[in-house]
């Protein structure tokens, strides 16, 4: 197939690329940049330039290809918001081109959206509507594009890692490094659910190629990583305390990400598994945040 990949010279991006075309897919890339265009034809995918307020660039992309695997997402979490009502227009202006065809659009989406009730693992049978989080809009969007005809499916997200970057928890280490201790809400039981980015760019594949409309895939390695344990190998890491703050006290020591720092995430991918035949392989997030180099110049 030829693939259109929107945020491909991104984190999971950069590991997307590189499994389609180890699977024989052509790859189309959408970058920003011109280090981004080259950084692609090194990988041996085809550049196209455009970015996520170009709808058209959106469009054309996908019309150029058999499938498109969106991942693209502004992650600026202070316009938050903004940046998902920004990601439900390209849904829409992607599933657009594709609209009277069976080529397949795989969207992005996080883990809590298949929470349906507080503490339990989420499952990918479960889609709350109503969900608070506004990420629910990228969902919505999909739904809309899957009512209209369009074959959507949606790959959600844990806390997606390597030693370099750990989705929340990247700003969580910035934090405890500009605070001077790593901090925990409570009593740190609270779980963020996790996989390795290579083993998320292989359920991205899988979906693609499995060209299930409606489907929604749990790219989770492992279930719920108890947010204090997070801390304790960060305090390691940075040689700070590691202490627990009150719920009251998290807003003025996280800023907005307490927001999620309390939260009980935990998900299941046992569907997923099953369906995709797909088995994590990568270390785990502490085994990443472990061999983390932390004070790299």
């Amino acid at each position: 197939m030829r693939v259109f990949v929107t945020g491909a010279t991104g984190f999971i991006g950069s590991a997307i690329v590189p499994e389609l075309i180890s699977a024989g897919h052509q790859v189309l890339g959408m970058t920003r940049s011109d280090a981004g265009a080259r950084s692609l034809l090194a990988a041996g995918a085809e550049a196209h330039r455009g970015d996520l307020e170009d709808l058209e660039s959106l469009r054309s992309g996908a019309v150029r290809s058999d499938g498109v695997i969106h991942c693209a997402f502004d992650h600026d979490f202070s316009n938050f918001v903004a940046n998902c009502e920004k990601d439900r227009h390209a849904i829409e202006a992607l599933g657009a081109a594709l609209a009277g065809s069976d080529r397949p659009l795989v969207i992005t989406s996080g883990t809590g959206m298949g929470t349906a009730v507080p503490g339990q693992p989420a499952t990918e049978d479960v889609f709350n509507p109503g969900h608070p989080n506004p990420r629910v809009a990228s969902e919505l969007a999909g739904a809309a594009m899957l009512a209209a005809g369009v074959n959507v499916s949606v790959v959600r997200l844990p806390q997606v890692h390597d030693t370099v970057k750990q989705g929340l928890i990247t700003p969580a280490v910035a934090i405890a490094r500009e605070k001077g201790v790593s901090a925990y809400v409570g009593d740190g039981l609270n779980r963020w659910p996790a996989a390795h980015v290579h083993d998320v760019a292989r359920v991205f594949r899988l979906a693609l190629e499995k060209r299930e409309a409606g489907a929604r895939y749990h790219a989770v390695a492992e279930e719920g990583v108890p947010v204090r344990d997070i801390a304790r190998v960060i305090g390691r890491g940075l040689k700070v305390p590691v202490v627990a703050i009150s719920a009251d006290a998290a807003t003025d020591h996280f800023g907005w990400l307490a927001a999620f720092a309390g939260l009980d995430l935990p998900a299941s991918s046992a569907q997923t598994r099953e369906r995709l035949g797909w088995h994590p392989t990568g270390p785990g997030l502490l085994a990443d945040l472990e061999r983390m180099h932390y004070f790299e110049a």
